[in-house]
């Protein structure tokens, strides 16, 4: 037998290159995320600098509580309406572009009210309208983070992103003690200087994530076609009643207390931190059990919660304990579902129009925010009694649990493995 005709073994192929588990996430994704979410509590501290100082500014001013109302409403309904062109921006441009530029531009706003603006309520308004900017960064940092994380991390990416919102608490527990102690410009020149800093590092540090394809036409166009899509609708509806709760309960609380349980201020004011704090801590924990269980089995149980908790406030127990329980399961459930939302938005939303969409839904959850603090107090004052608001808000929440069990059962499910 020569050596030619021996058949040599089939060569084997080339094991390919061992990848990476789907759930795996790159080191670098955990600096975005941390960077994503220092700026957003920067920004939104410097969005809420002027509502803690809203008795200064009345005595100052000499302003009515419809001026007042106005004075501090300005900001946040900017904030909340320009999430929907930024976020547009954002699919379009990239957080790397928009989070140094928003940060930056907010400086402006910040300095004019610290320094020019504080002795006519004109130039007050112009600037708490300007710096309605600092609260359109929401819509910068979801689809950042968003497109970093696999998907079975994305819950949990997001709540933590979420969390940054407690910027909002930071301004309420430092503004008026720095400027009592310091001087009413220190808190506008510290959150300004802080703007800066933010917005050098994040044109630094802050990458978009590999493959990400700019969206062509324009913001305008693309933000209508986004607001067409049902999953907008659909999330819309489910954080204005989730998040825009909390907003209502974070403005509201601390005349409810004052009103129907005869708390003063200064008590009204720590046991509304408390809630604020405790639903900001829950944002995470609701993404982190979005990520285990599915945002709408999540969701509907968030939503249960405060229905049943809301009835329980109506029968107006006692503050002590029953009353602060249901406020504080309230606030628990009113937390993780906003983070339960925005992790069943980065399942559902067409590819490429995370931005958009957050933008949309984030606004619906700024604005439905203000519905219920005016209810409350038409309420209060035609009843003499709050009993029939917090059944409006029991009522809501079993319809928006209801609703997302049985109409949003099919969201996501196929989308997963995006």
């Amino acid at each position: 037998m020569t050596s030619a005709s021996v058949r040599r073994p089939a060569a084997r192929p080339a094991t390919p290159p061992s990848s990476p588990p789907a759930t795996a996430v790159p080191r670098q994704a955990w600096i975005m995320l941390a960077v994503a979410t220092a700026g957003f509590v920067v920004n939104f501290w410097a969005w809420a600098l002027v509502s803690p100082l809203g008795a200064f500014f009345t005595g100052e001013l000499g302003l009515g509580a419809l001026q007042t109302s106005l004075l501090v409403a300005v900001p946040v309904v900017v904030g909340s309406l320009g999430r929907i062109p930024v976020g547009a921006l954002t699919d379009r441009f990239g957080a790397r572009v928009m989070f140094p530029l928003v940060s930056a531009l907010t400086i402006l706003p910040v300095l004019f009210i610290g320094y020019v603006g504080n002795d006519s309520y004109a130039l007050m308004l112009l600037g708490g309208f300007v710096l309605g900017l600092g609260g359109t960064t929401f819509a910068i940092g979801i689809p950042l983070v968003n497109a970093w994380f696999p998907p079975a991390k994305r819950g949990m990416a997001l709540g933590v992103f979420g969390a940054g919102m407690g910027g909002t608490a930071v301004s309420a527990f430092t503004t008026v003690q720095l400027t009592e102690g310091v001087g009413f410009a220190f808190p506008f020149t510290l959150v300004a200087v802080l703007l800066a800093g933010y917005a050098v590092l994040s044109a630094v540090v802050l990458r978009d994530a590999p493959g990400r394809t700019p969206l062509p036409g324009s913001a305008v166009r693309r933000a209508w076609d986004t607001f067409r899509l049902p999953v907008t609708l659909q999330m819309s509806f489910l954080y204005a009643v989730g998040f825009g709760g909390f907003v209502a309960f974070s403005v509201y609380l601390p005349t409810y207390l004052k009103t129907a349980f005869s708390l003063d201020p200064g008590d009204a004011a720590l046991r509304t931190a408390g809630f604020v704090v405790l639903a900001v801590v829950m944002r995470p924990v609701g993404g982190w059990l979005s990520d285990r269980f599915h945002p709408v089995a999540v969701l509907t149980a968030c939503f249960s919660v405060v229905a049943a908790f809301a009835a329980v406030s109506a029968l107006e127990p006692p503050l002590a304990p029953a009353g602060t329980i249901a406020f504080l399961a309230m606030a628990a459930a009113l937390g993780a579902s906003s983070g339960a939302v925005f992790a069943l938005v980065a399942i559902a939303a067409p590819a490429g129009t995370v931005g958009s969409v957050t933008g949309i839904v984030g606004a619906a959850g700024g604005l439905g925010g203000f519905a219920p603090p005016l209810v409350m107090g038409l309420i209060y004052g035609w009843q003499g009694n709050y009993r029939p608001g917090l059944w409006l808000l029991a009522l809501t929440a079993a319809v928006a649990a209801l609703y997302t069990w049985r109409g949003m059962r099919s969201v996501g499910r196929d989308s997963t493995a995006r």
